[in-house]
């Protein structure tokens, strides 16, 4: 069986490629982060019962909010050391002098105070940054303040509560044994230092800050079934390898399609502790190192594993980036049965943790796959339970199987649109009239970018021109005034349209984005500053079937798609014009290519695929594809694998 002969030593090719041993990780930052505490420079607190009292002397501070007995905390804090324009994650710390279920909510102060304040003229609170509930006597509590905290200056807080038990807290004039007065711990890494690639890209990527201060923004699809490990098994032999790579895995039902998968996440070794919290990390890692602003999340059950990895990779958010943020996409095919009511209570749920993402009028961005599965009413009744029973405003983005059909419909309460879109470039000559209706109507519109798409278990492919499908997405996207991007998908490995680094791309095409995405944020196009080339072909030639194996359904060109074509592509970025030498199958082959982005391709052939750049008699960049074309394959594989020079 193809896939148990060469899959382990291919994955480990890929991982020695990407200069990863454990989870993936595509770059870190050039500067690590720095870590500072900051000491309450004033702290108090106020009480209803004693308006006139002043505590500027007292060795703790309350909160409470009974009738007619409001009590709530003060504290200061004056920052600086920290770089302008530095991420900050910020980390509020309040040691406990009781165990308590106090529910404590965090909030700027609006107007003066110093430590001698009374009740009578307490400040003016704002909205709540951060919220923590329950409380442990000698324990610290840990409450995440990075939305408030943006670098340098003076932050003042109220710790107010909002149920519960009295909550009390050592100030910093604490005597008590062990007692830790409140700070702020602060964690940062300097700006204007780009991540530093395993592999180089072409360009030099930009800041991380640079980045996020456009209003355009890029999201990759999360497809929760697909996590980067589903049983924390060495990749050799873990779920992936057992199940879902061999057409006798899972008890034999996927064996009349060859496999349910052809393709899986980079693997790795066993780990410990919460190891699914720390791949869903090293996941928004990569993304974060690509320049990406969040993931839209693929909810498809609003109970099951797949429901508690939405909460997990929201978490995840929090815990890597805080500006890194997860777009709620509730799947209406899998939640076609829920009410209105009931979707609302969960995403209501979810809208209360931090790494979610809203429009800067802190609406909650909602953007449910298949949206035309219910019905303009049914998504108002949504909309309005959600302000009224959860008191949170929605900004909706439906995502439709075909815009131009509902969007209209959907215009009077849409915040903007989406399509699901297509995987092949005869199928993308609609793009910018989709962007067109879109503003026309006055919304924003996400458009899908995407590389390739081949259902093995639907029997159904599309033909991608190797990397073409995503050059002109991209393209598209970006002439035709795209406010958001969604790159479909980022590891959705059932329709092999993933984007994640993996056994079969090893980071290419997220490189390749990378290079886009800059464009697409800065309006600019990214200066090359070194040769560097992407191989991509397929395993097999399009028509081919395997022989001998329990394979009986093939995969059939989708209608409409361009044609099927059997090609070596070398997608080539040069500082310079350059000729390209290639080895195709054996056979040389040679082409001459411009400065800038180029894209040549020969027919497809046998064997071991090649190619490098020659300028005045110098190779500056060589990939040499660890993937063999075969004359013989038990199974059916019309992905499109890829290799770059970046990943040596």
């Amino acid at each position: 069986m193809l896939r148990k002969t060469w899959l382990p030593a291919l994955v480990t090719l890929a991982v020695t490629a990407s200069g990863l041993t454990a989870a993936p990780a595509r770059a870190v930052a050039a500067d690590e982060p720095k870590t500072i505490t900051v000491q309450a420079a004033d702290d108090t607190y106020v009480s209803e019962t004693s308006p006139a009292a002043d505590h500027a002397a007292f060795t703790w501070m309350s909160a409470f909010n009974g009738p007619g007995n409001e009590r709530f905390g003060l504290v200061r804090f004056k920052v600086a050391g920290i770089p302008e324009g530095a991420e900050v994650k910020a980390t509020l710390e309040l040691h406990s002098v009781r165990t308590t279920d106090t529910a404590l909510a965090v909030r700027p102060t609006t107007s003066a105070w110093d430590e001698h304040v009374l009740y009578t003229n307490r400040p003016t609170l704002g909205a709540t940054v951060a919220t923590h509930t329950g409380f442990t006597a000698g324990e610290q509590a840990k409450i995440d303040l990075s939305e408030a905290v943006a670098g340098d200056g003076a932050y003042a807080f109220a710790l107010t509560s909002t149920g519960g038990a009295q909550g009390v807290f050592h100030s910093s004039r604490a005597t008590a044994t062990g007692a830790v007065p409140p700070r702020l711990v602060i964690t940062y890494t300097a700006a204007g230092q780009p991540p530093v690639p395993a592999g180089p890209l072409p360009f030099n990527l930009p800041a991380i800050s640079t980045l996020r201060a456009s209003g355009k923004k890029v999201f990759a699809h999360y497809f929760t079934p697909y996590p980067i490990s589903l049983d924390n098994q060495a990749g050799s032999s873990d779920y992936y390898a057992r199940n879902y790579l061999t057409p006798t895995g899972e008890g034999g039902k996927h064996a009349a399609y060859g496999g349910l998968l052809r393709d899986r996440p980079l693997p790795r070794a066993a780990m410990g502790g919460n190891w699914q919290l720390a791949d869903m990390e090293a996941e928004i890692r990569l993304a974060r190192a690509a320049g990406l602003d969040g993931f839209t999340v693929d909810i498809l059950s609003l109970t099951s594993q797949h429901w508690s990895r939405t909460k997990l990779l929201i978490e995840a958010a929090k815990n890597v980036d805080p500006g890194f943020k997860i777009v709620l996409m509730p799947d209406m095919n899998g939640l076609k049965g829920v009410t209105p009511a009931q979707l609302a209570a969960s995403m209501a749920e979810l809208a209360q943790k931090p790494g979610v993402y809203r429009l800067a009028d802190k609406r909650l961005v909602v953007s449910p796959f298949k949206a035309e599965n219910q019905t303009v009413s049914w998504w108002r009744e949504f909309m309005d339970t959600m302000q009224a029973k959860h008191g949170v405003k929605v900004a909706f983005v439906p995502v439709f199987l075909n815009a131009a059909t509902h969007a209209k419909a959907f215009a009077p309460i849409s915040y903007g649109f989406s399509n699901w879109g297509n995987r092949s470039p005869a199928q993308q000559s609609g793009i910018g009239a989709n962007i067109d209706l879109a503003h026309g109507m006055g919304k924003i519109w996400m458009q899908p970018v995407s590389v390739q798409d081949e259902r093995p278990n639907q029997g159904v492919y599309d033909e991608a021109n190797n990397t073409e499908n995503l050059r002109v997405t991209w393209d598209k996207a970006i002439s035709g005034g795209a406010d958001w991007v969604q790159l479909t998908t980022w590891n959705d490995f059932s329709e092999g349209t993933q984007f994640t680094p993996s056994a079969h791309n090893g980071g290419a095409y997220l490189d390749i984005t990378s290079y886009y995405l800059t464009k697409f944020k800065t309006g600019k196009t990214p200066t090359i500053v070194r040769d560097t080339v992407y191989l991509t072909h397929r395993l097999q030639k399009a028509s081919q079937r395997p022989g001998g194996g329990p394979q009986t359904k093939f995969m059939t060109l989708r209608g409409g798609s361009s044609p099927a074509r059997d090609t070596v592509e070398v997608l080539a970025f040069l500082t310079g014009a350059a000729t390209i030498q290639a080895g195709i199958g054996g056979t040389a082959k040679k082409a001459e290519a411009a400065a800038g982005v180029t894209a040549t391709t020969f027919p497809l052939a046998y064997g071991r695929q090649s190619a490098s750049v020659v300028r005045a008699g110098k190779t500056t960049a060589k990939v040499v594809s660890p993937f063999e074309v075969r004359t013989s394959l038990p199974n059916q594989d019309l992905q499109y694998v890829a290799a770059t020079s970046g990943r040596p």
